[in-house]
């Protein structure tokens, strides 16, 4: 199994901008076959080494992830999340 996590650190981090996000993501769910489950939401603390958003998401293979990445229902999600967002990182680990 794979877990994606990534973090965003929005441009104008308003409520209506995090809800949003977390919107896009969560529409995926039950839409790609190989996305095993999808997790979104936003932070409450708002510290400094805060970030806005997070994305959680399992796949049962490295492949299945790499076609995540080009699915027709991830593509849009992407480009939205990319009109929104300064920053990101995020990291990818076998469990």
């Amino acid at each position: 199994m794979i877990k994606h996590i990534v973090m965003y650190k929005l441009k104008n981090p308003t409520e209506e901008n995090c809800k949003a996000m977390v919107d896009k993501f969560m529409s995926m769910q039950g839409k790609i076959d190989i996305l095993k489950s999808v997790v979104a939401g936003t932070d409450f603390v708002k510290s400094s080494r805060s970030f806005d958003v997070v994305l959680e998401c399992v796949f049962g293979s490295r492949q299945d992830m790499e076609a995540y990445q080009v699915h027709p229902v991830h593509i849009p999600v992407k480009e939205f999340v990319g009109s929104l967002i300064e920053k990101a990182h995020s990291v990818d680990y076998e469990f």
